[in-house]
């Protein structure tokens, strides 16, 4: 195995789809015994995250593209990410993006998973960490 094959993963976030934010997140707390880490809009949705969840909410048409992606997970670097996915075939479904939490992809790889692959910016990290 080479060094680039060496995926340094950070963290993995389960994704949860709900339609409103503000009634999801007492439950997660209470469920996790932890705050909201980050908390964003992006592209006409309210996100958090808190514990090992990923909480997404907006309209049915808002959630619609982002319902078939399986996980997000934190990595160190989304152009490696990249180059790893080229080499055995997945699909780019979208990015690399900026967004308000840094760099972002998604991957369809073979076998069908749909994974978000987003890279911190020094922000967003310590705020995670």
């Amino acid at each position: 195995m080479n060094q680039e094959t060496v995926m340094p993963v950070l963290a993995t976030l389960a994704r949860v789809y709900v339609d409103d934010l503000e009634a999801a997140l007492p439950t997660f707390v209470e469920l996790t015994g932890e705050q909201p880490r980050l908390r964003f809009t992006y592209r006409g949705l309210d996100l958090a995250s808190v514990g090992g969840y990923l909480l997404l909410a907006g309209t049915r048409e808002a959630l619609a593209p982002y319902r078939g992606t399986h996980a997000t997970t934190i990595v160190d670097s989304v152009d490696q990410v990249l180059r790893i996915a080229e080499r055995h075939g997945g699909e780019i479904l979208d990015g690399p993006n900026e967004v308000p939490t840094g760099r972002n992809l998604t991957v369809r790889h073979p076998g069908g998973a749909t994974i978000e692959y987003v890279q911190f910016h020094a922000t967003a990290r310590a705020a995670f960490a």
